[in-house]
């Protein structure tokens, strides 16, 4: 922690102790990560875990679409179970930078697996109302709200700070993979048991039982477990004042809370267009997800081989390259045109969040990672309230593409004028000369003008 930020939480802060060492890797591969126990064992459940996840996400917008037929109550339910993010994240990351991080995932996934239980056999026994949908959605949101810091700032007590860029381009990729299957199966089994719901939501309910399991069977030796950081008053505090004395830091969270609140409502806009533009039903709403999905995973695997904290421009430049996809989504003129579009959108996407996530977290004391990581949470997903009720109400009175053009426009713009200021406050400018071979490149700006340098040919 910074003298600026221990003044801040007016605690004193701890010499660090020794921690348990993880076990030694060998250098390299795009796998490494796997290759530790703990790590091996968090990620099967991880996989299992977020596909009952994502077939709760598919099953949960169509059960709103079969309660109300409105993407204003889509983008509700979706603003209710994100909107405590912005109020409970922060207290979530505190409470990972006090206890054991594995103990709190414990409670926050039997909480999680509760809440499935109970939507499940709300719709089992008919007797859900779109109410209790909006009431479970915001019980979980309570949950991952606290859940979300935690399992961020566990993940570097597991492989270490080595192994850390590596250890989130596999997380995201899991993540991904889940994405890629749970939505189509979601689909297929909600079409086979005649639209019905219930199933799905019970087998998720199922899957927070193996992540428990998994929790319970680590190895606490084999963890590099962070120092506690005793109670003390200007904690929370104290997150917001380190985040302020990095620029760096806080230019990443306000891309990421562009993106996360214009350019990530794909799970609205693309109910929309499956059952407004394309008029097609529930399989066709997951093999859509699926195919966002294939994109994601293959940009997180593409990301795996990165070493060390990403350069600042690399997000910049992969949330600018999101955005231009996310528009050109909104102009496709059918179903296959758009799906086969959605993976390189995908693509994109992923490579902005995990560089976005490794940036932050390999820049950030660990003392305070657990804070950082909930402010990054509630930037990356708290604006999600406010934008998931806006893109839901033009899909539904502008059109779905009308959401996503302007979503992705949004995020465009914002990558492009915060990387010239980036570039502006350094001192550089952008330099590009066209022979003997194309090249755009950042110089030194002796003049401070940002201006465009264009070297002619040589003689």
């Amino acid at each position: 922690m910074t003298a600026t930020a221990a003044a801040a939480a007016d605690v004193a802060v701890p010499a660090v102790p020794a921690v348990p060492a993880v076990p030694a890797l060998a250098t390299g591969g795009a796998f490494r990560s796997l290759r530790i126990r703990n790590f091996r064992l968090y990620a099967g459940a991880n996989l299992v875990n977020n596909t009952g996840t994502w077939m709760q996400r598919i099953a949960q917008d169509w059960l709103v679409l079969q309660l109300s037929d409105s993407g204003l109550a889509l983008g509700i339910v979706t603003a209710l179970q994100f909107a405590p993010i912005l109020a409970l994240s922060l207290y979530g990351g505190m409470l990972a930078d006090r206890y054991d991080k594995r103990r709190l995932m414990m409670i926050t996934q039997a909480t999680m697996g509760l809440a499935a239980l109970v939507l499940g056999l709300l719709v089992l026994t008919d007797l859900v109302a779109l109410w209790h949908v909006f009431v479970i959605a915001g019980c979980l949101g309570v949950a991952a709200a606290m859940d979300m810091p935690i399992r961020q700032s566990f993940a570097s007590e597991i492989v270490g700070t080595d192994n850390l860029a590596n250890a989130v381009s596999l997380n995201s990729a899991i993540f991904n993979a889940a994405r890629l299957v749970g939505p189509a199966i979601a689909g297929l089994m909600i079409a086979a048991a005649g639209d019905d719901t219930g199933p799905v939501f019970l087998l998720n309910a199922g899957s927070y039982v193996v992540t428990i399991l998994a929790l319970r069977f680590m190895r606490p030796s084999e963890l590099s477990r962070s120092p506690e950081v005793p109670r003390g008053r200007g904690q929370l505090r104290a997150a917001l004042t380190y985040v302020n004395g990095h620029p760096d830091i806080k230019a990443a969270m306000l891309l990421v809370f562009v993106v996360g609140t214009f350019g990530l409502n794909f799970q609205i806009t693309m109910a929309l267009m499956v059952t407004d533009v394309f008029g097609r039903g529930a399989e066709a709403f997951g093999l859509l997800s699926t195919a966002f999905a294939l994109g994601s995973l293959s940009g997180a695997l593409l990301s795996t081989r990165r070493a060390g904290r990403p350069r600042q421009r690399t997000l910049y430049l992969a949330a600018l390259v999101f955005g231009l996809f996310e528009v050109a989504c909104g102009f496709m003129p059918g179903y296959l045109a758009f799906a086969v579009v959605l993976i390189p959108t995908g693509a994109a996407a992923l490579t902005f969040m995990v560089a976005a996530n490794s940036f932050v977290q390999l820049g950030v004391d660990p003392t305070m990672r657990g804070r950082v990581m909930a402010l990054y949470f509630m930037a990356f997903m708290g604006g999600t309230p406010v934008g998931a009720p806006v893109v839901g109400w033009m899909g539904e009175n502008l059109g779905a593409p009308v959401g996503l053009i302007a979503g992705g426009a949004i995020v465009a713009v914002a990558a492009a004028a915060l990387g010239l200021i980036g570039i502006r406050s350094r001192g550089l400018r952008l330099q590009a000369r066209v022979f003997p071979r194309p090249r755009v490149r950042l110089g030194p700006n002796r003049e401070r003008s940002g201006a465009l340098t264009v070297h002619p040919r040589s003689s």
